[in-house]
């Protein structure tokens, strides 16, 4: 029997971008310019932490699916500055960010907390898009799929396969976010590929099968048609083009 397809995922990352009410006007824009999307596609947007209730509000009815930016693994505790996965849940989180290439790089997350974070959103019902991709000096030295497999396997560590059905996971090559260059399709399906076959040895062939992995780093609508269109490329996570509702818009509505 042939595989049903993915359905494809589309997440809008606006990062530290937003009033509570910039955060609402964008949100009601997506909602009203989405109302007729193609059903076949998820759409997900991560607003900054202080807006997560408003925009939830916002979106209340829609069929646009609220995501927080980051996690603690800790459902209470002395953790000053961190959010934790029963609070966004109570906001109204479906999925959770964890370890996007910016707090990797800029704020020394881990490949452990990684996975305490993605087991901490999963253990209170939300749902993680678990991030990996290499910098260009390890692309340069031939490193690449070294890194990528020591991001993964470190991140669904001691995950059974139902957690890890239950995830996505984005390939964000460091070199590619905010820089506007971009993976070619081509690289970026080498990547997926490799992905899916480290899924399918850690939870087996069918749940590798029906993983979604994302493609995150400089994506806009002028490449998001012929990234969409490799076998392994799921959808994106989007990071400047998410913060103007056309220009979304027209990313969620992908050609393949």
């Amino acid at each position: 029997m042939a595989r049903q397809p993915r359905q494809a995922m589309i997440a809008g990352n606006w990062k530290m971008h937003g009033t509570i009410a910039e955060a609402c006007s964008l949100a009601s824009a997506l909602r009203s310019r989405l109302a007729s999307a193609p059903a076949d596609r998820e759409v997900v947007v991560a607003p900054p932490f202080t807006a997560l209730a408003a925009v939830g509000e916002a979106l209340r009815g829609s069929a646009i699916a609220l995501c927080a930016q980051n996690v603690h693994w800790e459902t209470k505790g002395a953790f000053t500055g961190e959010v934790s996965p029963a609070m966004l849940a109570e906001v109204g989180c479906r999925w959770v960010i964890a370890g996007h290439s910016e707090r990797r790089q800029l704020f020394g997350e881990t490949d452990a907390g990684v996975n305490r974070r993605a087991r901490g959103a999963l253990e209170a019902g939300l749902r993680p898009i678990v991030c990996v991709g290499e910098t260009l000096a390890e692309r340069d030295a031939g490193r690449c799929f070294e890194v990528i497999e020591r991001q993964t396997r470190a991140a669904l560590l001691d995950l059974g396969s139902a957690d890890i059905q239950a995830l996505c996971i984005a390939y964000e090559p460091v070199w590619a976010i905010g820089t506007g260059r971009t993976a070619t399709p081509g690289q970026a399906e080498e990547v997926h590929a490799v992905l899916r076959r480290i899924v399918a040895e850690l939870a087996g062939k069918e749940i590798s099968d029906h993983l979604r992995i994302l493609y995150g780093g400089s994506v806009k609508p002028d490449n998001i048609d012929s990234l969409m269109a490799e076998p392994d490329v799921d959808g994106a996570l989007v990071g400047g083009a998410s913060l103007e509702a056309e220009s979304f818009a027209r990313i969620v509505e992908f050609r393949r």
